[in-house]
């Protein structure tokens, strides 16, 4: 499991929310620290107030009336007066530097033998002796007037402009990931063979910068696209002509060559037309075919049927496939190049399976050719590219399985070759359901 999100967007997002939250807890430690001494003089001088006024209360009032003295100290102000027991121990000392400095401040203005405790006699709070004559006493104030309370305002302000603060940071990024998500959705249907709309330059300088070049890009490639198609259909369209005439003079000299001779003429002249062919696919592009709900399994079948026509019966395992969008007439030409090559190239030994696992369906045409190696593979798929090796024998332009893998790729799939177990080729699709 990914906890690091993946997309741009909510990246800048967390990384911008970290870098908030860090600058927050660092702003309140500063403000801790800085009001740190303040606070606890501030504490020291009430501490040595309330000391200094109940000695001096005690002192002045009446014998009689001090008990009554030390209750309405208790019941209005929480102050406990307690006389001390020789060999009572000091109680809870301060740990915490904070409250050191409290107990130094306080020893300051009370003298340097004043006691000063943080709980005693299971009481927390904050203790300090004081003399009178020779009786010692004991001075508790509660714990209320010496904790450091953060006002719930503060806590309230500062989740506020927290909130502000990453409602802001995700406004920012998204404007930034507006424009590059459109790139990468741009980038890939082109990558697709399909043709990207121009994308608004818009944004920051470098942004529209990248966008313009982009388009730039997309523009250039079009034409390309356009001056190969034009070229190629046009170099086909003026081969087709000859090669028909061709094909007519051979048939007419039926009788008077040698039969071996003309079958050998006219396979030729039909290994050009084929090749003729491929130009024209290649050129021609299948994108503009609509998307239609396809069962794969069907669309083989039916060409099975055709190539046994044929004479060529074709093996196949087919697992149970869900229903894909696909342009059925690139999907033909798909499965006839692959076939094709199979036949060419591996004998009459020719299997089809299917499969369906994890969102994946698999389309795999086996051989037991010769197979392709390895580090040739890249090269195999390369237009007009065709191997020196022992596949290489038979005719062709070096434009099938180009075919191929750009039909694949333009419906989300891939192309693998791959060496077939007990000697032969495995060529794999690849296609995802969604």
């Amino acid at each position: 499991m990914k906890l690091w999100p993946q997309s741009l967007l909510w990246r800048t997002v967390l990384l911008l929310a970290l870098l908030i939250i860090i600058s927050q807890l660092a702003w309140f430690g500063m403000v801790r620290w800085l009001e740190r001494e303040p606070r606890a003089q501030q504490i020291a001088q009430q501490a040595a107030s309330v000391v200094q006024l109940t000695r001096t209360a005690l002192i002045a009032v009446q014998p009689a009336k001090r008990r009554f003295f030390l209750m309405e100290l208790h019941q209005q102000e929480g102050i406990r007066i307690y006389p001390a027991f020789p060999g009572e121990s000091a109680g809870l000392q301060p740990q915490r530097p904070f409250f050191k400095l409290v107990q130094q401040h306080i020893k300051q203005r009370l003298g340097a033998d004043t006691q000063v405790s943080f709980g005693r006699r299971g009481v927390p709070g904050l203790w300090v002796s004081f003399k009178i004559e020779e009786d010692e006493y004991w001075v508790a104030m509660p714990r209320v007037q010496v904790a450091r309370m953060i006002p719930l305002q503060w806590v309230m302000w500062g989740i506020l402009s927290l909130v502000l603060a990453l409602i802001g940071a995700w406004f920012i990024a998204s404007r930034i990931n507006r424009p590059v998500q459109a790139l990468a959705q741009a980038a890939t249907k082109i990558g697709l063979g399909e043709q990207a709309d121009p994308i608004p330059e818009q944004g920051p300088a470098e942004l529209r910068t990248l966008t313009r070049s982009f388009n730039q890009m997309n523009a250039d490639l079009l034409r390309l696209h356009q001056a190969r198609t034009v070229m190629l259909a046009g170099v086909s369209h003026d081969l087709r002509t000859p090669l028909t005439r061709l094909r007519l003079a051979v048939e007419m000299l039926q009788g008077k060559i040698d039969t071996a001779t003309q079958s050998g003429m006219v396979q030729d002249i039909e290994d050009m037309d084929a090749i003729v062919g491929q130009f024209l696919a290649f050129a021609r592009g299948l994108e503009s075919e609509p998307l239609e709900t396809v069962d794969l399994n069907q669309l083989i079948e039916a060409t099975r049927a055709r190539y046994a026509r044929s004479g060529k019966p074709i093996a196949a395992e087919l697992g149970a496939l869900p229903t894909l969008a696909l342009r059925p007439l690139a999907m033909q030409r798909l499965l006839s190049n692959l076939l094709d090559n199979a036949f060419k190239h591996g004998g009459t030994e020719v299997t089809i399976n299917t499969a369906h696992e994890g969102g994946i369906v698999t389309l795999a045409v086996l051989d037991r050719g010769p197979g392709i190696p390895a580090h040739a593979v890249d090269a195999a798929l390369q237009p007009f590219s065709r191997l020196n090796g022992a596949r290489s024998g038979q005719s062709g332009a070096g434009l099938g399985l180009a075919i191929v893998e750009h039909i694949a790729r333009m419906h989300g799939g891939k192309l693998e070759l791959l060496a077939r177990l007990g000697g032969g080729l495995e060529a794999r699709i690849t296609l995802p359901t969604i």
